[in-house]
């Protein structure tokens, strides 16, 4: 990591677009991004050389959806901001595990419940009589 950019804004949408103004205005990739006050308020956190996390902070500020509340670049990091960065990003990638594990096992309910019932056989007779004619009685 050479250097972290931190762009903070209000509301998830305005978040996913600041994101994705950044990684077209420049060769960034993101690091974390936390969710305070149910997701009213959302960091974003990603890395990249100085000048291309300069430029990426810069862009989405300037071209986001929302004014950001706060942003920055930390161009060389002390070791101590880089774990804190690092910590974000390792509880990111563990609740998408759990989600992952999650599934599996509402997948194998869900079949277990459609396997305990039995499906019903329909017979469809054979049609052997010719249609019923239009009758024409009411005229």
């Amino acid at each position: 990591m050479k250097s972290l950019g931190f762009v903070e804004v209000s509301g998830v949408v305005a978040a996913v677009d600041a994101l994705d103004i950044m990684c077209k205005s420049a060769d960034v990739s993101l690091v974390s991004w936390e969710r305070k006050l149910g997701g009213r308020l959302v960091t974003l956190i990603v890395t990249g050389s100085v000048s291309a996390v300069t430029a990426a902070v810069e862009s989405a500020c300037a071209q986001c959806i929302k004014k950001p509340c706060a942003s920055a670049v930390i161009a060389n990091p002390h070791p101590e901001t880089v774990r804190l960065a690092e910590l974000s990003a390792k509880r990111l990638e563990k609740q998408a595990q759990a989600k992952e594990k999650a599934k599996p096992q509402k997948k194998a309910a869900k079949a277990s419940a459609v396997k305990a019932e039995e499906p019903q056989q329909i017979t469809i007779p054979e049609i052997t009589e010719t249609p019923i004619e239009n009758n024409n009685d009411n005229q």
